[in-house]
């Protein structure tokens, strides 16, 4: 990359992938037909979105009916975590005051899978526009931790302030369902179920189930029958 990007300021990482994006050719912030856009370069309308796809769900739709839309989501492919001191855990037994953050390597590596916890908040079927597309960034990033066991009872007690980007590290497009079913493991029998693929992904089953419900609405994959209580699905 020509140069890293380290922004430290509220929204963060969608602020530095704006900044990112419009590099080349682009204008931020541009009011287009009743919605304000985050990138505009000529012939192409770009959102930026790091979760929760129903919230732009409607803008999207709007958009696309007469523009060239491309739809960004960041995928952290190295994470490094920072926290207080001691986490800010109860009986840590250390301040926090005047001492440097934690910062370590997360375990976790993201992957173009992860576009299926969100791909099912919109109509799967709007890759299948010609003036739609989607592009996965994946990037090397902080994110900024504190430990609070009530709102964070779904990640250990962890929750996140923040996301900071230090880099985008490769891009992958989708602008056909034909792009999503190369995400298809070829190690899959010819009828599969969920558990099958997330055996093949390494996933977990919730996110294979997500999977194959955007790939299903693609026509990508048909469901064929049944193997016990599990749908049975086969590529087309």
């Amino acid at each position: 990359m020509a140069d890293t990007i380290n922004t430290y300021n509220e929204k963060s990482l969608h602020a530095a992938l704006k900044s990112w994006y419009a590099r080349e050719g682009g204008e931020v912030e541009v009011p287009v037909d009743g919605y304000v856009v985050d990138v505009v370069r000529p012939g192409l309308l770009i959102e930026i979105q790091t979760g929760n796809f129903s919230k732009i769900k409607n803008k999207l739709l709007a958009l696309s009916e007469a523009h060239d839309v491309l739809l960004v989501y960041p995928v952290p492919v190295q994470k490094w975590l920072i926290t207080p001191v001691g986490g800010g855990k109860p009986g840590s037994g250390r301040t926090t005051s005047a001492k440097k953050p934690s910062r370590r390597k997360s375990p976790k590596c993201g992957t173009a899978e992860e576009i299926f916890r969100e791909l099912v908040r919109l109509p799967p079927t709007l890759i299948r526009r010609p003036t739609f597309s989607i592009e996965i960034a994946f990037t090397h990033e902080d994110e900024l931790r504190h430990y609070d066991a009530r709102k964070g009872w779904r990640r250990r007690g962890w929750v996140s302030d923040d996301r900071i980007l230090l880099d985008v590290v490769d891009r992958r497009r989708f602008t056909c369902p034909a792009d999503f079913a190369a995400l298809l493991p070829a190690a899959l029998p010819v009828d599969f179920t969920t558990t099958d693929l997330a055996r093949a992904l390494h996933r977990p089953r919730w996110l294979a189930q997500k999977m194959a419900y955007c790939l299903r609405e693609m026509e990508v994959i048909e469901q064929v029958g049944h193997r016990k209580r599990s749908y049975l699905y086969r590529r087309v």
